[in-house]
């Protein structure tokens, strides 16, 4: 029988030749990890549906950001949780919150990290949506104001990246202009520019004590069916002075990533999301999967499908499988 010239497996007899030709290589350079401030001192808790992830006082969120740094993940982003909640949300931007006071103990540590911080009502609001609400509804222009004030107080503590979470219209916009009236014209926004409302969230909200107490988040967050619009979404925020961009979830929306990723030339996040994560957890605990081979698998799908920056609770464990 007379075979082709040509045969693709010629590449895939070792490891060593398959290393070589290899397309998409992973590494800790794009790696965020994300992390849980909360008040108090000494405080450690575990969330119950995300093992291995801790709500942390700033005295503890140090202390891991110095093994997470000793790993060569170049980034973490913080997520606060309030000493108390109300309408508005004010402690978001509070100099004594938690994810303030973090930034602060890191910096006085000298740990080598960027710090990254999201910035969004739903953690600090009494009713957990993500701007002011009036009769029922959420209103989009006079929650800018708040999330502007919240991402100053961030970069006053000494964040590095402001990532507005919200999905308020004009929220990056607002953000640009009250850091740069402040002076703090460097600091960069990484805008959660294509947001969709997703049930992979849920592991996150008991994480973060965030789930909405009536309604959902349908209204500001998009469409799970709608890829195209999330190209405007990006669009738009990039006009507003976004520098980094990102969708999220990452695993159920790998086509608008690359979308994204094609048609525009900027830094393209994705957020591998606490359901996704819980989930791998959970099955590896069965047995029922192999975790590292399956965790490495998804990472790569994320590079692959055009994300050069991956926010993931796994970050730790890809590190040390990489090293």
């Amino acid at each position: 029988m007379t075979f082709p010239a040509h045969r693709p497996r010629r590449l895939r007899r070792t490891e060593a030749l398959r290393g070589l030709v290899r397309e998409t290589r992973i590494s800790t350079a794009g790696l965020v990890y994300p992390m849980f401030a909360c008040p108090g001192s000494k405080v450690r808790t575990e969330v119950s549906s995300m093992p291995g992830i801790f709500q942390q006082s700033p005295d503890q969120i140090v202390e891991e950001c110095r093994e997470v740094a000793g790993l060569g993940i170049p980034a973490v982003i913080l997520f606060g949780l309030p000493e108390k909640k109300d309408e508005t949300g004010s402690e978001a931007a509070s100099p004594k919150g938690a994810v303030q006071l973090s930034i602060q103990a890191i910096r006085k540590a000298k740990v080598d990290l960027l710090v990254l911080t999201d910035v969004c009502l739903c953690e600090y609001t009494s009713h957990g949506h993500c701007g002011v609400i009036k009769d029922g509804e959420v209103l989009n222009d006079p929650s800018l104001a708040l999330l502007a004030e919240a991402a100053l107080s961030h970069a006053r503590a000494g964040a590095d990246i402001v990532a507005p979470s919200d999905m308020m219209d004009g929220r990056v916009a607002a953000i640009r202009r009250k850091l740069d009236e402040n002076k703090f014209q460097d600091i960069a926004i990484l805008s959660y520019a294509a947001k969709y409302c997703s049930a992979f969230y849920g592991p996150f909200r008991e994480a973060a004590q965030s789930a909405p107490q009536f309604g959902d988040r349908r209204s500001y967050q998009m469409d799970p069916a709608n890829a195209r619009e999330a190209l405007r979404e990006v669009a738009l925020d990039l006009e507003e002075g976004a520098d980094i961009i990102m969708v999220k979830p990452a695993l159920p929306y790998l086509d608008v990533i690359a979308r994204v990723r094609d048609r525009f030339d900027v830094p393209v996040a994705a957020y591998n999301v606490s359901a996704e994560f819980s989930m791998v957890k959970a099955a590896a605990q069965k047995g029922w999967i192999d975790e590292q081979r399956i965790v490495l698998e998804i990472i790569t799908s994320i590079q692959r499908a055009g994300a050069s920056v991956i926010l993931t609770y796994h970050a730790k464990d890809v590190a040390r499988w990489l090293k």
